[in-house]
């Protein structure tokens, strides 16, 4: 009896060292960190019984720019789903830390990377190296990493996606409420290095609850001289029925911005009436996507009580996106949808492409001149359909 009660006692004994070292090494795991930094993420849970779709997530990566690296909802009979076309969080790590380029550019190509101080492309006089390029606005000369070229023989570098790809934020604060909850960050961006023409702080807030997510990012001058600063983002919703052809997308713009090619996607100046094309996108249920490629720059845009809704509906799947541009200086919405892939990137934007460039003539290309002091708020919000 003696035997057995020590043996007993030996394998509690052994069971629960075994079971204090497993939990020792789980936390000794390392955190996944994204450019040096831990990502962070709001979770809610879904109400139970509900009938609607709910919000229930979204992750943000604090050492890229505060890019959002996935968001979350539930769908009735569906269960939990991805909103953005985005690789898992350990394989995004993965991708941006050991594969990205010096500028950040693999940032968008997953989830939705912020844009600042430029959406889209700027073109210029390049570096005999091809790596700069010097951009003219008012007079002023500015240097920009010349980021991206097209695939054909002859493709211009040219700048593209702003300057905070691989910028680390400050002061990352989360509050969580009954509905959801709220993350706020800073971006003292200066003037990247003599990249810019004026130093800038960015403020973000974003909000998850069931029925929205809400991001608001506002650009302070906080240097000497006036910049032209613009904002925005470049989001993959994700097709969940991965069935491209039927998805549909709605987009109240009337008009178009005419471009050189799809390789350099360079605006050639015109813009063009959509009504009775191919890029007709306006009727209230949109139109099938087909197998029509896009990546193109929308404009005139109609405003429902002051908000740009575009709509990327899914039928097959009973599912969809509303994404609502809040800022007045929304006024351009460029979408990316190339035919061979299940996402439709809606890139709420402050501009026009190459927006420093002389084939816009006097036109307003949508840049905004903030004096020392002065700021400029982007707001979008997205909501949840059922189609």
């Amino acid at each position: 009896m003696q035997n057995k009660l020590t043996h007993a006692l030996m394998l509690m004994a052994l069971t629960a060292t075994f079971a204090l070292t497993t939990e020792r090494a789980q936390s000794a795991t390392p955190p996944i960190l994204i450019h040096g930094e831990a990502p962070v993420t709001l979770t809610r849970t879904h109400t139970p019984g509900g009938t609607q779709p709910e919000f229930t997530g979204i992750t943000l990566m604090p050492g890229r720019g505060m890019e959002v690296q996935q968001i979350t909802a539930w769908f009735p009979g569906k269960g939990e789903v991805h909103v953005l076309a985005s690789p898992s969080l350990a394989q995004s790590a993965t991708m941006l830390n050991t594969r990205d380029t010096p500028n950040g550019d693999l940032g968008y190509r997953l989830g939705a990377a912020f844009l600042f101080p430029y959406p889209n492309r700027i073109r210029g006089k390049l570096s005999p190296d091809g790596k700069m390029l010097t951009a003219v606005w008012q007079g002023r000369s500015i240097l920009l990493p010349a980021n991206n070229v097209g695939s054909r023989p002859g493709a211009e570098r040219h700048a593209m996606h702003g300057l905070i790809l691989k910028a680390k934020m400050t002061d990352v604060r989360m509050t969580h409420t009954a509905e959801g909850g709220t993350i706020t960050a800073v971006l003292h961006c200066g003037d990247f290095g003599g990249h810019w023409f004026s130093s800038s702080d960015l403020m973000y807030t974003i909000t998850l609850t069931a029925k929205n997510v809400e991001v608001s990012i506002t650009a302070k001058n906080v240097g000497k001289a006036s910049e032209p600063v613009a904002l925005g983002w470049h989001p993959y919703f994700a097709l969940l029925s991965k069935d491209r052809e039927q998805a549909r997308l709605h987009i109240p713009g009337s008009v178009l911005a005419a471009v050189d090619n799809y390789d350099n996607v360079f605006p050639t100046g015109k813009l063009m009436p959509v009504a009775g094309t191919a890029y007709d996108f306006q009727a209230p249920n949109g139109k099938a996507l087909g197998g029509q490629f896009l990546d193109d720059n929308f404009s005139s845009l109609e405003r429902t009580h002051g908000v740009v809704v575009v709509k990327v509906l899914d039928p097959e799947a009973h599912y969809g996106v509303e994404i609502d541009g809040l800022s007045p200086e929304i006024r351009t919405v460029q979408v990316y949808a190339p035919p061979t892939q299940s996402f439709v990137a809606v890139e709420d934007q402050y501009n026009f492409g190459d927006p420093f460039g002389k084939e816009w003539g006097t036109m307003n290309t949508g840049m905004v001149t903030l004096a020392p002091g002065k700021s400029t708020t982007w707001k979008v919000r997205l909501g949840l359909l059922q189609p």
